[in-house]
């Protein structure tokens, strides 16, 4: 199982606690954990990434191990420690502003 946190504003909007746990089919990449969130909650579609090119949007951000992840590959495999459920894999609401 995949541990996926999201910010606040998505817990809400997917109705979650504070991480979901996810299937997904190895190799775990950034692209197939989001494909089985959106799959499991259809209500993320397009918050994350935009639904017709599948670019992260831009003030999402992926950190995983301690390691941003927003700029790797999306078919890049994920860190060991992710794919056995030591580390979840982070959805955060970058800030932007002076």
């Amino acid at each position: 199982m995949i541990r996926v946190v999201l910010p606040a504003h998505l817990k809400n909007l997917a109705r979650v606690g504070s991480e979901v746990q996810l299937d997904v089919a190895e190799p775990v990449t950034q692209r197939g954990v989001l494909d089985a969130l959106e799959s499991q909650y259809p209500m993320l579609r397009g918050t994350i990434r935009d639904q017709r090119t599948g670019k992260r949007r831009a003030f999402i951000r992926f950190y995983a191990c301690e390691e941003d992840l927003s700029n790797e590959e999306p078919d890049s495999p994920l860190p060991d420690e992710v794919v056995v459920g030591k580390e979840p894999f982070l959805v955060v609401g970058a800030m932007a502003g002076g």
